[in-house]
């Protein structure tokens, strides 16, 4: 989720396509909180570990 929040950003920022920008960087976050979450030790989704 991470990389394809970096791609997309990445993409955004160079077709200078907002819409891409924003979910990318929607995705980063997103990504980032739930891998910070399974990192803890905390379930995720039922999971231990998120992948």
């Amino acid at each position: 989720m991470i990389i394809l929040g970096l791609i997309l950003l990445i993409i955004g920022i160079v077709a200078s396509i907002p819409l891409l920008t924003t979910i990318g960087t929607i995705l980063i976050i997103v990504g980032a909180v739930l891998w910070i979450l399974g990192a803890t030790g905390r379930a995720v989704g039922g999971r231990k570990h998120y992948w």
